[in-house]
């Protein structure tokens, strides 16, 4: 839930991620009986407006639907360290879905991550973002989900290494990561900003990518916001608390709207999964809605220091080398879009020249950006986006390094030379 100037953002600020969006890992549960009635069909047609639209600020879809599949029906694997997860059927489905599912029950899985039958849920599904949520637009969700399409599909078991399929374990990584409790607005902060707090921190659960994970796959309690590896899509989420990464305090709150809303703005684009993100949930919110987070996320405090992740080095003087050889590259390949002096034509080319995303300790997204290509979202506001081709055939393992290796360090950018073999990793790595 991933960015400045944002050439090759894999995840600027909402996200994911990415792939780590409203999922109910409940399994196999057996599910039982219930559903919400409002007074009047009125109200009940108002409260599942009122769903869809948080389910949209969620990003529910992007988890519980397989491309091509049926809404909602669940089956997406999720490969993680501890093995394979598969999404869950949240249709209204009485057989493998939620449709014996009651308000109550459904509150209790977004608020304490527990299943109808009071089974612990795999942090995949980010209770311990969503137990921030209100009851009322848990309920809103619930009622939303109760009127889509049932799909008569099961739920794919997960495929967990042994002892991470033993869900008992779960009770020490919910006593050292997770804290129940509902959003509590600030008394001394804006209703916008308080707002903006809500949705980021709970419905957005946006710290699930730009925050670290530690071996035990629970975040990095001093690292909130500070960017991270989405080892699930292969993309670097960068930090939003550090103005040499993703940091927002130098920019204008204007611009972090525009980049939420339409995936683009006048400091940078986004690409990998930030624009499903933008794509799939963001571009529907509200302007107030949007507003509002970006007020927040102006305000999230700054740090001097960026992480280091683990990044593969090369020798000085064969980064050298790779300097000189990707300059050429650059003028055949780069150039014609993004300028000989690296600033680009923005929004539809970002600048490359004092590109924080391109500076970054870690190289992994301008290296997915080269081999892969991909293009922002498409949004109502930017419908016909410009794209970025990809090259992982016409350039070799060497000239990916050089020409990433070139952009990292030429126009006054600071970053260092790219090891050939980082880019190899990264050409047989998933796309998704």
């Amino acid at each position: 839930m991933k960015r400045k100037s944002l050439f090759a953002l894999s995840a600027v600020v909402v996200v994911a991620a990415a792939a780590l969006v409203p999922v109910l890992w409940s399994g196999s549960d057996n599910l039982h009986n219930g559903t919400a009635v409002a007074a009047t069909p009125a109200d009940q047609a108002a409260l599942i407006k009122k769903g869809e639209y948080l389910a949209r600020a969620g990003d529910c879809i992007a988890c519980h639907t397989v491309r091509g599949g049926k809404q909602f029906a669940g089956g997406l694997p999720m490969a993680t360290p501890f093995g394979t997860m598969f999404t869950p059927n949240i249709t209204p489905d009485d057989q493998y879905g939620i449709g014996k599912w009651t308000q109550d029950d459904f509150y209790r899985a977004m608020h304490t991550g527990r299943s109808k039958d009071g089974s612990l849920l795999y942090p995949g599904f980010p209770f311990t973002s969503y137990t921030k949520v209100t009851r009322a637009d848990s309920d809103a969700i619930y009622a939303y989900l109760r009127s889509v399409t049932p799909v008569n599909v099961p739920s794919r078991p997960h495929e967990l290494k042994f002892p991470f399929n033993q869900r008992n374990m779960l009770i020490g990584w919910r006593t050292l990561f997770f804290r129940e409790g509902e959003y509590k607005p600030d008394p001394t902060k804006s209703v916008e900003w308080n707002r903006g707090a809500y949705l980021i921190e709970g419905l957005g659960h946006c710290g699930m990518c730009h925050t670290s994970i530690n071996a035990m796959g629970g975040p990095v309690s001093s690292a909130a916001f500070a960017g991270g590896l989405i080892p699930l899509q292969n993309w670097y989420a960068p930090s939003l608390t550090s103005n040499k990464e993703a940091g927002l305090g130098d920019w204008e709150t204007k611009d972090i709207a525009d980049l939420l809303k339409t995936g683009v703005s006048n400091r940078g684009a986004v690409f990998g999964p930030m624009a499903e993100v933008v794509h799939n949930s963001l571009q529907y919110m509200s302007d107030e809605d949007i507003n509002a987070m970006a007020t927040y996320l102006k305000t999230i405090p700054q740090k001097s220091e960026a992480p280091e992740p683990l990044q593969l080095e090369t020798s000085e003087k064969f980064g050298g080398e790779l300097l000189k050889q990707g300059q050429k590259i650059y003028a055949d390949n780069c150039a014609k879009c993004h300028a000989e002096n690296g600033l680009g034509m923005p929004p539809a080319f970002p600048p490359l020249a004092n590109n924080q995303s391109i500076q970054m300790p870690s190289a992994v997204n301008p290296i997915r950006m080269v081999l892969n290509g991909g293009y922002p979202p498409s949004t109502d506001a930017n419908p016909h986006p410009y794209g970025m081709p990809p090259f992982a055939q016409a350039l070799s393992n060497q000239e990916v390094a050089a020409v990433v290796t070139y952009i990292r360090m030429s126009w006054g950018n600071h970053g260092t030379a790219v090891s050939p073999q980082q880019v190899s990793d990264l050409r047989s790595a998933p796309l998704d």
